[in-house]
């Protein structure tokens, strides 16, 4: 048994939120008993012991929608890359990276970003992937770096026209390839989805396609309606908007994830709260990307499932709970709202929405939830009560305040140093990778 102990356990249970000098009491990949530190210590003497020395005591955080394959673009130059629009971004940048991946990048970018996540406290991600360079076992080689390095993962292959049936279809196999191999596990670390691109990269043939392959009980990754010009090619060519395209191809529903959703209008927001459709909110990327801001704070009133992710531009999910805290404040110019329904994004849906796969409780600490615990240091200069925790954690604490990391049971970092990986020498591939994968792109 291990027990996390000492420190202010912030449960996410409604039933008892917080714990003053509490602990949390793990028996193999589970969470067996929450309480006071005292009283656990004395019933559990023989529990190995991570000590919070204080700090906060939380469940692991989770990240709805994420590109790990974006890892090796940072400092990345591509000569003659000067784009004027979001298009450009996409075609110039993004395209022309997952042209070149190969699965070695593949799986040295899974590894440096699931030590980012670990460091951060974030232990489930849903990634998008996407490597048209090398797509057969592109699933696979994240998914090895998933198990090396013990993070919780949900994958999915990227489907989209742009170069060809051929590479079409094979990303559909390679989602149909993982989303079989995830159902033969029994230790609810992984699962898979059918991803696809967007809908302007994808014609009816294709979603037909991917409609008449997709395994029972499966949803879709999707980005929707990110940029304008994917509005505009849906009402061009097929006259209907597309969350409407999606729903008449039956691509909406429960374990679907739509990605963005930035231009859609009120009727569309129906179709998805009907179908109980995710849609992910992705702040930083949105305002990198200048494509707009979506009616997130609509959204969570009108009942949508919305939850939050950081579309590979960081890691760290405490940032993006800042950054979407006062994006909506600026966009609608009004100091007074999203202090409620972006701490519900994170801390309430994201568990929730990623429940619609994995099977034991995420983003909780109570007996019987998954034994995803993270350790922040964090001692509160104000009182720390039930009613302001989302408040110390906007803005008392960051990503890289967490100390500890737990997944599945098992202890990842210990007082800040990674326990299972060799962080130096995996960078250092990672440093030598990257620069041949810079080079491949700029030949």
């Amino acid at each position: 048994m291990l027990l996390v102990t000492n420190g202010n356990v912030i449960t996410r249970d409604p039933v008892r939120p917080l714990i003053n000098d509490g602990a949390v009491l793990i028996e193999d990949s589970k969470i067996k008993q929450i309480g006071k530190a005292q009283e656990l210590a004395a019933l559990y003497p023989a529990a190995s012991v991570v000590d919070a020395h204080g700090g906060l005591i939380m469940p692991g955080l989770i990240n709805m929608h994420n590109h790990i394959y974006s890892a090796f673009a940072r400092g990345l130059s591509i000569r003659g890359y000067a784009p004027k629009g979001f298009l450009d971004i996409l075609e110039g940048q993004w395209w022309k990276i997952d042209r070149t991946l190969n699965n070695q990048d593949n799986y040295l970018s899974a590894m440096t970003t699931y030590i980012d996540c670990i460091k951060n406290g974030v232990t489930t991600v849903f990634d998008h992937h996407a490597s048209y360079g090398e797509i057969d076992g592109s699933l696979g080689a994240i998914s090895e770096a998933a198990d090396r390095c013990g993070v919780r993962t949900c994958l999915c292959y990227e489907i989209s026209d742009r170069d060809g049936q051929d590479k079409m279809r094979a990303a559909v196999r390679e989602n149909v390839r993982f989303i079989e191999t995830s159902r033969q596990r029994t230790d609810d670390m992984q699962y898979g989805m059918m991803g696809m691109h967007a809908a302007f990269t994808l014609s009816d043939e294709t979603l037909d396609y991917c409609r008449s392959q997709l395994p029972e009980r499966t949803g879709y990754h999707i980005h929707v309606a990110e940029g304008l010009d994917d509005v505009y090619d849906s009402l061009h060519k097929y006259s209907k908007r597309i969350v409407n395209r999606l729903f008449d191809w039956g691509i909406l529903g429960p374990e679907t994830i739509t990605a963005h959703c930035i231009h859609i209008n009120r009727q569309e927001r129906e179709l998805l709260k009907e179908t109980n459709t995710m849609v992910v909110h992705n702040p930083e990327s949105n305002m990198g990307n200048a494509v707009g801001c979506p009616a997130v704070l609509d959204m969570v009133h009108e009942g949508i499932a919305v939850g939050l992710g950081t579309d590979g531009y960081t890691n760290d999910m405490l940032e993006s709970y800042k950054v979407a805290n006062i994006l909506h404040k600026h966009y609608l110019c009004d100091p007074t709202v999203a202090w409620a329904e972006i701490p519900e994004l994170l801390f309430v849906n994201n568990p929730q929405l990623a429940n619609r796969y994995f099977k034991a409780p995420l983003g909780v600490l109570k007996a019987g939830a998954a034994a995803d615990v993270i350790v922040m240091d964090y001692d509160p200069l104000t009182p720390l009560t039930e009613q302001n925790l989302n408040s110390h954690l906007l803005f008392g604490t960051n990503g890289r305040q967490v100390t500890d990391t737990i997944i599945n049971g098992r202890v990842l970092m210990e007082n800040r140093q990674l326990t299972e990986l060799d962080e130096t020498e995996i960078f250092s591939q990672a440093r030598t990778q990257a620069a041949d994968l810079w080079q491949r792109i700029n030949a």
